[in-house]
This record gives structure tokens, sequence and C-alpha cells, in this order.
């Protein structure tokens, strides 16, 4: 998952609760950070409850591009 943290061209790509999206297409996630308070490439499951004003299900209008495993 830290691969795709969105720089340098690569794709970003973000977790929540074990699914991965490919946000890469969206100006909000742009050089893959979203409001200088989250970053691609990392899993938001966590920061997502605590911090985000707006709930998990915007990311649901991006493609699932994988899971993560434990």
């Amino acid at each position: 998952l830290a691969t795709y943290d969105g720089s340098k061209g690569r794709p970003a790509y973000v977790a929540w609760q074990g699914r991965v999206y490919d946000v890469s297409d969206s100006a909000l996630w742009d050089g893959g950070e979203h409001f200088d308070e989250h970053v691609a490439g990392t899993d938001l499951t966590e920061e997502l409850e605590d911090l985000s004003p707006h709930g998990p299900d915007a990311l649901e209008t991006f493609p699932v591009v994988g899971t993560l495993v434990d």
C-alpha cells in the first residue's frame, strides 16, 4: 500500500476497513495529500473515525482496487 502514495506520478491509494481505494483521479488527492490531513499510501481507518469532517462513505465513490490482509 505504501508504494501507492500519489507522488512522482504513482497512483494514490488509501485503505479503509480493509478495502483499498484508488483516489488517483480526485483533485482533492492531488500529489497524494488530502487537505494536509491525510496522505495516500496509508490505512485511514482510524483517521477517518477521529478526524474527517465527512464520513468514510465519501471513499465509496472510488474504485476498490484491493484488500488488506493481516
